[in-house]
This record gives C-alpha cells, sequence and structure tokens, in this order.
C-alpha cells in the first residue's frame, strides 16, 4: 500500500472539521487503520530518505484560534464567515454583523468575526476557505527576547515572533487581520461541500488589510533527509511495529474501532499521560493502570446512578466492557506498543522536518518569559487525493497546551 491509499482524516462527510494523531489511528480505524498507520509512515520515510515515488506534500500546523471558514455559499451567491459547524444542518452562516451578534454573542469570538467579514470578501474568494486566524488588529505586541527586538502575537499557546525591523512585520502591522488558508471546499450546496488539503491561493487578491498566506511549510521531497543511520533506525522501528501488529488480535482492534465507549476511554487516558508530559514507557503497566482507572469511573457512574433501573443498567454495561478489558489485556499491551512505535518513528520524521527554517520564530508564554518551542506540528497531504494526517509531538506540544499560559491568561 502507498501512501495515496493511506486514511482520509476528515469525517465521514469528507469535512475537515478534526484532523487525528497518526498514533491514535491505530484505534480509530482497527486492522485497517493500523496498517495504514505503519504505511504511511514507510512513505513519510521513503520521502525524508530521498527516494519517494510519491509527491507528498507538508505544511505547518499553524496554532491559530478562532478557525474560520469563510467564502461564497453556492446556494445563494453571498459571502459568509463563520465557525466549526457550517456545514452543519442548522448551520450559523453570517452574512451581516447583525448575524454574528444573534449567532456568535461571545465578545471575543464576536470581534473577530466582525473583523473577519469586513475585510476577507477583499480577496475575492470563490469558493470556501477554511484557516485559522493568527491575529486581528490590537493583537500584536513588541517584545524583546534574548535581546532581539519582535513583534508578537499568541492566538492560542504558541507565541509567534516577527524580527520587528523585517518585511515581515511591515506587513502584519499594516494589516487588520491575519490569517493561515490550510482547506479548500467545492459544491453544489453546503451540505455537499468536499474538501480538499491541496489549496491554492494564488488567485487571491493581495490587500494590505488582510495578511494571508497557504499552510505549505515546503515539498519536503529532498529538502530534509535522513542519513544512512537514521533510515535504518526508523526502519527497524516501523518493522518491529510491522512484526506486532501481525500479532495482535485483529477482533480486538475492531472492537476498540467500533466501540465508542472504548475508544473514548483509552483515548482519555492516555491524554491523562500527555497532560502530565509521560511517556508509555511499560506497556504492562500501563494496561493495568487503565483497567483500574476504568472500573473506578464506571463505579462512580454506578454509584452515582438515583435509580435502581439505572443502577442495573450501568452494572450491566459496566460487566461487558470489564469481560472486554480483561480477556484483552495481552492485546492491549500490543496495540499500546504499536502506537509507541508509530509515534517513535513520527517523531523522527517531526524533529527533521523542523530543522527546516520557520516563517516566524515559536515561544512559549511562561511565568519566567518566553521559552523558545517548535511549532504545533505538520501535516502531511496527499498531493493526489487530499487525504492528510497530523504529526505532533505530543509530549511537547500537547503537554504545553494543556499547561502553558494561553493568550486568554495573561
Amino acid at each position: 500500500m502507498k501512501f495515496t491509499e493511506f486514511l482520509n482524516e476528515a469525517t465521514k462527510e469528507n469535512k475537515n472539521v478534526h484532523l487525528e494523531h497518526i498514533e491514535d489511528e491505530v484505534l480509530n480505524g482497527g486492522v485497517q487503520g493500523a496498517r495504514s498507520a505503519i504505511n504511511f509512515l514507510q512513505a513519510l520515510r521513503n520521502m525524508l530518505a530521498g527516494h519517494s515515488d510519491t509527491k507528498v506534500n507538508v505544511t505547518t500546523k499553524w496554532d491559530g484560534a478562532p478557525a474560520i471558514f469563510c467564502g461564497i455559499n453556492p446556494e445563494n451567491g453571498k459571502f459568509f464567515v463563520g465557525t466549526k459547524g457550517v456545514f452543519n444542518a442548522n448551520a450559523k452562516l453570517n452574512y451581516t454583523d447583525e448575524d454574528i451578534d444573534n449567532n456568535h454573542p461571545s465578545p471575543g469570538l464576536n470581534t473577530k468575526l466582525k473583523v473577519a467579514l469586513r475585510y476577507l470578501p477583499k480577496l475575492g474568494i470563490k469558493g470556501v476557505l477554511q484557516g485559522d486566524m493568527m491575529f486581528s488588529k490590537g493583537d500584536i505586541k513588541e517584545e524583546t527576547i534574548d535581546g532581539v527586538k519582535y513583534i508578537i502575537f499568541q492566538p492560542n499557546t504558541i507565541v509567534y515572533a516577527v524580527p520587528a525591523d523585517s518585511k515581515l512585520a511591515t506587513n502584519m502591522l499594516a494589516a487588520q487581520l491575519g490569517i493561515v488558508f490550510h482547506t479548500s471546499y467545492t459544491g453544489k450546496t453546503m451540505a455537499d461541500m468536499k474538501s480538499s488539503f491541496n489549496i491554492d491561493i494564488k488567485n487571491l487578491t493581495t490587500t494590505k488589510d488582510v495578511w494571508f498566506r497557504d499552510a505549505y511549510f515546503v515539498d519536503a521531497s529532498g529538502t530534509a533527509t535522513f542519513t544512512e543511520e537514521e533510515t535504518k533506525q526508523i526502519t527497524s522501528i516501523l518493522s518491529r511495529a510491522g512484526g506486532m501488529f501481525r500479532t495482535v488480535s485483529s477482533l480486538a482492534l475492531n472492537r476498540i474501532a467500533t466501540t465508542e465507549m472504548i475508544q473514548l476511554q483509552i483515548k482519555t487516558f492516555n491524554n491523562t499521560k500527555v497532560r502530565a508530559g509521560e511517556p508509555i514507557k511499560n506497556v504492562n503497566l500501563h494496561t493495568r493502570e487503565l483497567i483500574r482507572w476504568v472500573e473506578e469511573r464506571l463505579n462512580k457512574e454506578i454509584l452515582a446512578a438515583k435509580k435502581d433501573e439505572t443502577k442495573q443498567k450501568r452494572q450491566f454495561e459496566k460487566n461487558e466492557l470489564m469481560r472486554f478489558y480483561r480477556n484483552n489485556a495481552l492485546e492491549l499491551e500490543k496495540i499500546f506498543q504499536i502506537q509507541n512505535d508509530i509515534v517513535s518513528a513520527k517523531n523522527m520524521v517531526i524533529k527533521k522536518l523542523q530543522q527546516m527554517r520557520q516563517v516566524t520564530g515559536t515561544f512559549l508564554r511562561t511565568d519566567d518569559g518566553f521559552k523558545v518551542t517548535n511549532p504545533e506540528g505538520f501535516v502531511a497531504v496527499d498531493k493526489l487525493k487530499g487525504n492528510a494526517v497530523k504529526l505532533v509531538d505530543r509530549l511537547e506540544f500537547a503537554h504545553a497546551n494543556f499547561n502553558a499560559q494561553k493568550a486568554w491568561d495573561k
């Protein structure tokens, strides 16, 4: 299987609502998800080893907020702005400031959407685009970091810094807002819209009022390459993951993929480790802790039930779930080992991509000032089919995302 056969990260409706971490495809997609995740990393290895037979775009995952959808509604020909949910049945599409006041009364979001509605029509967008807002007028501050003067903005967790004497800083300071576009949509109705990560913004009209760009990092083929030793190392990791995959129970993998409760419990427990900045070092211990954690949560839900009928129902559900966990403890250990190997290979890819120069400096705001950090991560996109997967060092960024000072905490 080649990269072009890899999963579509969008939802079933082909909308780019939420990108998943590549290691979580083992949980999301069962046998096919695990196989595809390993094969996908093999394709990235080939790309970075300098002998890729497929074209892959790598985009920077900008840490912007809010998510902005904008463009022309094909059903009425009118320009709109919105946030996540514009493709829902009762979508909140905003054509006027009054619409924004009615749909989004929260002061911060309300102001951002009004700025977007006023200035984004100047770009001459023909279809529908999705992007992350990086700043609006007033968000940009001046800061000296390690003796260098920057303009900075912090839409979410990461602080972006641009040298104050650069042309980029001049352009940003002149703009009313800044936005990074990463997805385009086409369709005859909003409900029928299909997403594409192969976005082309060359035909957008430039205006000093809007600083915009696409998220393309670089066509990484041949730009950053693994050394021979690194290629051997990532090949060994992926071979180990493939060997473990061949021994794991397909029934267990597919049960997780098709049972929302089990999938959610495992992801939630794994995220407690990410939040604490703890890698899964011992899969046996991790599995035993997971089973104990699940049982404790289910017991609390039983105790919280007011009616006997509800208690009995929850007790039955608990028995079924615990039977799965205890009967499949060894399979869960294998699954966590596969995830660990996928994470190790993914982080090698991320580290190589991070060696390439960034458009802006990236920092985390701490109580003691600013700490240098890497971008949120990358998204690898298949040029032919537009499929994509998120590559994020969760122990660095996700831990920071849970714990760093946010823009609204300052």
